[in-house]
């Protein structure tokens, strides 16, 4: 496997984010949410900040992935994905969700970005019912514009997992993930990169339409894509090749949405779309760009074979 693939969608799921799920589930007891939430889920405690990044370092090499963007996917985890960056700055770049409805929202952003050095700011529309015109947005946005930063929007279906083992309610308003929308958010601001990631997770005729109208959104290909269902007759295949096709291979992202251990990195993911991308790009230089290179631009990351 090549050294320059680069994962751009992974969520770390430290301590932190089990700790916030206990108090979802409004959970009491003496014992750390961090080790019984992954005990009942019958995934590894994720241990401390420094463990789980060694983790993921040693769970990268095992497949010869040079990087990844590690998610920070809820409130107060950002300090927590900018440990592993500060200690393999080399290996991660860091990311994190924001609700643009939390009063500390500009603050949390100005932290994550400035102190923190992380280099993209999520935003979950669906999950946290607000339409991405809202003068909340548009502040966060702006912040990521002033630094050239990349912005992470989830549109058309959303589905948490983990929530959904745990029994935690999940209220999503589809309607406010639009694709279009984010075709108005990066024209206003050019100088920010956005991602639609999953291939717009359902809506890939709206997102090839916000990718033609704005040349700054990319897609990322992560997760099993099992939108694909609601796509008459259409396999991952034509995906890839109607994506290429209007947009171009130089704005398409691999990722895997790996998350938690002991199933660590999602190689059968990499795989089946290394054959597609293998299959359809003859362009080594476009194969390298969709499996890492166009992630480390977007994201500033170093080349590993500069």
């Amino acid at each position: 496997m090549s050294a320059h693939i680069f994962d751009a969608h992974c969520h770390f799921f430290s301590a932190g984010f089990f700790r916030s799920l206990g108090r979802l589930l409004h959970e009491t007891g003496a014992d750390d949410a961090a080790v019984r939430l992954p005990d009942r889920l019958g995934w590894d405690p994720p241990g401390d900040d420094a463990a789980l990044s060694a983790r993921w370092v040693s769970e990268l090499d095992q497949y010869g992935v040079s990087g990844a963007m590690l998610i920070a996917s809820a409130p107060g985890e950002e300090a927590s994905v900018a440990e592993a960056v500060r200690r393999y700055p080399a290996r991660f770049a860091g990311a994190f969700m924001v609700d643009p409805n939390a009063p500390d929202a500009v603050v949390r952003t100005i932290r994550a970005f400035d102190e923190y050095g992380l280099r993209c700011l999520c935003l979950f529309p669906a999950m946290h019912h607000v339409r991405l015109h809202d003068q909340r947005v548009e502040r966060l946005v702006a912040l990521a514009a002033e630094r050239k930063r990349t912005v992470f929007v989830h549109c058309g279906m959303l589905s948490i997992g983990v929530r959904k083992k745990l029994g935690i309610p999940s209220v999503f308003d589809l309607r406010f993930g639009d694709p279009l929308a984010v075709a108005r958010l990066a024209n206003a601001y050019p100088d920010a990169t956005f991602i639609i990631p999953h291939f717009g997770s359902g809506m890939l005729r709206v997102t090839l339409m916000a990718m033609d109208a704005a040349s700054n959104i990319l897609v990322d290909s992560s997760s099993s894509n099992n939108w694909i269902k609601y796509q008459a007759r259409q396999t991952l295949t034509d995906v890839f090749k109607q994506t290429i096709d209007v947009a171009g291979a130089d704005r398409i992202l691999f990722g895997t949405d790996s998350s938690f251990f002991p199933r660590g990195w999602q190689k059968a993911i990499f795989d089946a779309q290394h054959a597609i991308i293998d299959a359809l790009v003859d362009s080594a230089d476009d194969r390298a760009a969709i499996l890492g290179g166009n992630a480390r631009r977007i994201l500033d990351m170093p080349d590993p074979g500069a």
